[in-house]
């Protein structure tokens, strides 16, 4: 009996020791205090210093997914999420040669022709974006654009607002901007527009021109519809396997950002912007005002 049990101790012992070793944080994790004393700031509108430039990106993103736990409780329910860096005039900015994932909540989301304060971050910036809505799980098995869209019900004209909120946006790294649950403050969505297994859509969406024009109707920047990742349906592909690869399946009426068309640029008071996707049916548009 004795040897029984001491044989069921010691099985016991290597079950929590492999317990723990499965759910051990990076080395370069935040702490939860760390996280919360972020999502603190985040919140108020803050800037927030830069984490070590040794933080790895598998520490940045336990230490994101501490942060959008707090954030939850100041901007609702999840809603979606967005993939960042999908362009390649973005990863050369931040010096980062892949996506990155990011967190969306419900109040994030407004509504076309939305006014925001011109300081809605504390760092804010703006830039034109595109939003699908998953129409079921089977969106995890698509390998292809036209395959996406047999998995969406719907395409939405999308300004994103991010907010860069570190005190020297200028040193941002990829690791730096996932802790930041990728930048995502604020988006203005357009109306929907139907989604279908086409290959006329599928190609109007890699060849349509997303402009983005002020009041006045000068352009401010544009970008084709294969800037991201060669077919803006790719970032979908990405953004899915790896929520997948975290345990995350995407459900009905979750909204997917896929990343930017266009340069991140800075608001200015009194000025409306307009993003208009020249190529799709009927040359959809969204609006924002900033006062």
């Amino acid at each position: 009996m004795k040897k029984r049990n001491g044989s069921a101790g010691a099985l016991l012992v290597v079950a929590v020791l492999a317990g723990c070793a499965t759910t051990a944080e990076p080395p370069t994790c935040p702490t939860d205090a760390q996280a919360a004393e972020f999502a603190r700031l985040y919140v108020a509108k803050q800037q927030i210093p830069l984490p070590p430039e040794s933080m790895t990106m598998a520490g940045a993103e336990c230490g994101r997914d501490k942060v959008t736990a707090h954030l939850g409780r100041a901007y609702g329910r999840v809603v979606g999420y967005k993939a960042g860096l999908t362009n390649p005039a973005m990863q050369k900015r931040i010096n980062y040669p892949a996506p990155v994932r990011g967190t969306l909540f419900e109040q994030m989301i407004l509504r076309d022709n939305a006014e925001v304060p011109v300081n809605w971050g504390a760092r804010p910036v703006f830039e034109a974006d595109l939003v699908v809505e998953v129409k079921d799980a089977g969106l995890h098995e698509a390998k292809t654009p036209l395959e996406v869209l047999r998995h969406v019900t719907a395409i939405y004209p999308f300004i994103e607002l991010p907010d860069l909120a570190y005190q020297d946006p200028s040193k941002l790294g990829g690791p730096a901007l996932v802790y930041a649950n990728v930048a995502a403050r604020l988006g203005v969505l357009g109306a929907p527009m139907p989604a279908t297994a086409d290959p006329r859509l599928s190609d109007a969406l890699r060849d349509m021109m997303v402009r983005l024009l002020d009041d006045t109707g000068k352009e401010l920047d544009a970008g084709k519809g294969s800037v991201i990742l060669e077919h803006p349906l790719n970032s979908v592909i990405w953004l899915v396997a790896d929520l997948k690869k975290a345990g995350i399946t995407v459900k009905p009426g979750d909204l997917l950002s896929l990343g930017s068309f266009s340069r991140l640029l800075p608001p200015q008071a009194g000025r409306t912007v307009r993003a208009v996707y020249e190529g799709l049916p009927g040359n959809p548009s969204v609006s924002v005002r900033f006062r």
